[in-house]
């Protein structure tokens, strides 16, 4: 059904909404897991697919006003994932007003909200659990972990191949030795001098844009002693210690 979903009707974004506040983390927990795993350039033949589904949402029903508007009227490029627990809470529910609870209410907008979304011809599956439980949370995980594999293997990719995430952390090591650089390049000279200045003076004449990045980062917050003399451009901007 995901499968077939995502590839017929070219539906490339999640929305997920547990209807819940201990599954709150839910949705971001999937942000990592669905977009880190299938979020790929190429399939396992080497060809360029640029592959991936765009996960977001939050928990329902206070936060899905933030989307529902958008999702039952603009862009139909997404389905939605409900989340659904059975069980209000443990003693009595909170009563809202005579004879309806706060869990009455909550089970009022998970249904409205689905069946609004149906109206118009928007995907959604719902998942029903009794309650949240260590158990149940697993089964979800459990679930959505077998999910990813499978439509990895279907679209022909490898889930657990990173190359992106790799590429930020290497891009991240070349900033930190970049700023050493110019701190080292700033105490040597001794003198004022811009962002692309200082780049040139650590070796660096190319990193300019990250230069200043870097330095207005240390001068923010007084790191290394570094300090800011503002100019009417960042060009113009000079840095000191």
């Amino acid at each position: 059904m995901w499968y077939d979903a995502a590839k017929s009707r070219n539906l490339r974004s999640m929305v997920v909404i547990p209807y819940k506040d201990r599954l709150s983390l839910l949705s971001k927990y999937l942000q990592q897991l669905i977009m880190e795993s299938l979020g790929k350039e190429q399939d396992l033949d080497g060809k360029t697919v640029h592959e991936g589904i765009t996960v977001y949402g939050n928990k329902g029903s206070t936060d899905q006003h933030a989307y529902v508007q958008q999702l039952r009227e603009g862009h139909h490029d997404f389905y939605v994932n409900f989340i659904e627990v059975r069980r209000d809470r443990k003693g009595e529910s909170l009563q809202v007003e005579d004879g309806v609870t706060s869990g009455d209410y909550l089970a009022g907008f998970l249904m409205g909200t689905r069946e609004a979304l149906y109206e118009n011809g928007r995907e959604s599956m719902t998942i029903t659990v009794d309650e949240v439980s260590p158990r149940s949370v697993g089964s979800l995980i459990a679930l959505y972990e077998r999910a990813v594999g499978l439509f990895a293997s279907l679209v022909n990719i490898n889930a657990y191949h990173q190359p992106g995430v790799e590429a930020g952390k290497k891009a991240a090591g070349r900033v930190i030795a970049l700023q050493s650089k110019l701190v080292r390049a700033l105490r040597q000279s001794g003198q004022v001098m811009t962002a692309e200045e200082l780049a040139s003076a650590a070796g660096e004449p190319e990193e300019a844009e990250w230069s200043y990045m870097i330095l207005e980062h240390l001068a923010a917050n007084n790191y290394h002693g570094v300090k800011k003399i503002k100019k009417a451009t960042p060009a113009e901007t000079q840095f000191s210690v």
